[in-house]
């Protein structure tokens, strides 16, 4: 017998690479009546293997191309277990800017228009029928049943509507119970390790699919560790060059996040008005915007919510890496999360139509040259065919159009897929998504510490996952937040005032974050800054289809490991 056969506590036993995150707290779902799909428990059909994955416990989505019969096979299957199916109708936002009847009416109208796109999804709800009283109505209930009696190839245009989280540093202070902390290194103040209560928000976790981090992951969530805190930065702010210097036109980097807030150095660079004709894309009520409003959700103490100013943050990378970029802002990212994977299909179907408007010619359209998703979800079925491609289908037609798509690929440290970094192609010639010269491919990114040498603990990885950049205690802007907390302590002397730092007081604009969701926009940046000298010239028109993917190509052989592979000989 070998030494360490002697003594198996040398050799403890691991855990799968590709581990599920540990399911999230009820309370992080309520928003969005989320559930959490246990394998253990769930509802069965041979065939069908499920993973762990966060959903809307009610709603079904389906592939518009597929909508009026595959309505009739739910309502079918539904009426034999007392529930009902009917499609929701986004009902608009009610707030001071509330839209006119005649605009109401217009947005209706282009909305009819665009049905012919054939992108995105239809919602359905499910409820219980009318004089009945069954068990409460479930979307994974509902669409096994459905494959059960008419197969896999009726029901292939029906998916969940997966609940999608932000990729920001896992948060330890979000224990499931707050008063009992078992490590008090991961207390949001490493000054009052004695005083739970200094936690910056322990019933909202900003990662609905769970963390069940270590201690040494959970300490990137602690202030000066990487966790959000404020900084003062003394340096200049990014050159950016008059549109008179410029030989080209300026790279655009679109994102989805939670808005952007006015910044001194964020001022003519960020547009967040940006529309489809009168239609919104994405969420355009003030009143529920993060960046204006740190503290919209949760207890009432103050406490800056979890992902305000998430967006600003992000904006000010891609400002920082790319100067001379115009960037585009939409806001689909609640300031608690998490996100409904409808709503993000919806916002992302509409950006992919201004691209394909511009690329007509059509006023209407606006040109985009990268853009970046700082979010993600765990699907149930990945290597099935049961795998919904309903937003890979969308990010295609982003991609056919010269447009680099760049993903965050997570915070839970496992390897399992996160999707839609793991559309990119993976390195080991896996995944579902192959690389394909026509098309530009999905660009997945993972974080790396300060020192960019090694890889942040918290980071996904894994063949999907293709590019590495900082993405742990990074600086950027922030909104002028400043919250509850009081500073440890203050006092006067000589008349001025002096205290020790306020720990949410971002008044000076700028903060530190961890989470690979900082790494993403920075390689948008990276991309922007290689395409700009590839660019039209100013007011020329638009170089789409396979001009523009060749374009974007060649980009991105530069700058990561990604090959264009090569098209295959006629026969």
């Amino acid at each position: 017998m070998r030494p360490d056969d002697a003594n198996p506590i040398k050799r403890p036993q691991r855990m799968p690479l590709d581990r599920d995150p540990t399911p999230p707290p009820r309370q992080s779902l309520y928003a969005v009546d989320g559930r959490v799909l246990d394998p253990a428990t769930a509802l069965q059909v041979k065939g069908v293997r499920p993973r762990t994955t966060v959903y809307v416990g009610p709603r079904l989505l389906v592939s518009r191309k597929d909508f009026p019969q595959t309505l009739d096979i739910l309502r079918d299957v539904a009426s034999q277990m007392g529930w009902a199916v009917d499609e929701e109708v986004d009902e608009p936002p009610v707030d001071k800017k509330k839209p006119t009847r005649a605009v109401l009416a217009l947005r209706e109208r282009q909305a009819a228009e665009l049905e012919e796109f054939g992108l995105g999804v239809r919602k359905l709800r499910v409820t219980v029928s009318d004089n009945r009283a069954t068990m409460a109505p479930d979307a994974w209930t509902l669409l096994q049943q459905t494959r059960a009696k008419y197969g896999f190839d009726l029901t292939s245009g029906i998916g969940l509507d997966h609940v999608i989280t932000p990729a920001i540093d896992p948060n330890p202070m979000h224990d499931s119970n707050p008063m009992h902390d078992s490590n008090p290194m991961h207390d949001s103040n490493p000054m009052h390790d004695s005083n739970p209560m200094h936690d910056s928000n322990p019933m909202h976790d900003s990662n609905p699919s769970g963390v069940g981090t270590s201690s040494a992951v959970a300490s990137y969530a602690r202030m000066g560790s990487g966790g959000r805190q404020a900084v003062a930065y003394v340096g200049p702010r990014p050159t950016r060059h008059s549109d008179d210097m410029l030989m080209f036109r300026r790279p655009v980097v679109a994102l989805l996040d939670t808005g952007c807030a006015p910044h001194p150095w964020l001022k003519d660079v960020v547009q967040t008005d940006v529309t489809l004709g009168s239609l919104p894309i994405g969420y355009d009520d003030d009143a529920t915007n993060p960046e204006l409003r740190g503290d919209l959700t949760g207890p009432l103490d103050g406490s800056i919510d979890t992902l305000a100013g998430h967006g600003t943050f992000i904006a000010g990378l891609v400002h920082q890496v790319a100067p001379d970029a115009d960037i585009y802002m939409w806001r689909v990212v609640p300031s608690e999360g998490p996100i409904v994977e409808s709503d993000l299909v919806e916002a992302l179907r509409r950006i992919a139509i201004l691209v394909r408007l511009d690329a007509a010619g059509d006023e209407r359209g606006r040109r985009i040259d990268v853009l970046s998703l700082s979010m993600g979800y765990y699907h149930e079925t990945p290597e099935d065919q049961l795998f919904d491609t309903t937003m890979l289908d969308i990010l295609r037609d982003l991609s056919e159009h010269g447009v680099i798509v760049v993903c965050s690929a997570g915070n839970d440290a496992t390897s399992r897929p996160a999707f839609p970094a793991a559309f990119a192609p993976w390195s080991n010639g896996e995944g579902p998504v192959k690389a394909d010269p026509d098309l530009v491919p999905v660009v997945s990114v993972g974080a790396l510490n300060p020192n960019r040498v090694s890889d942040a603990l918290f980071s996904n990885a894994g063949p999907w996952v293709r590019v590495y950049l900082p993405g742990a205690s990074v600086m950027s802007t922030m909104p002028p937040f400043q919250g509850g907390y009081e500073p440890i302590a203050r006092s006067r002397a000589f008349g001025r005032v002096r205290e020790s730092i306020d720990p949410d007081d971002f008044r000076g604009g700028f903060a530190v974050w961890s989470g690979t969701s900082f790494a993403a926009p920075m390689l948008a940046g990276v991309f922007a800054n290689f395409l700009a000298p590839k660019l039209e010239e100013v007011d020329a028109a638009t170089v789409a289809g396979p001009d523009a993917v060749k374009r974007a190509w060649g980009v991105i052989t530069k700058t990561t490991k990604i090959r264009k592979p090569r098209k295959p000989r006629p026969s």
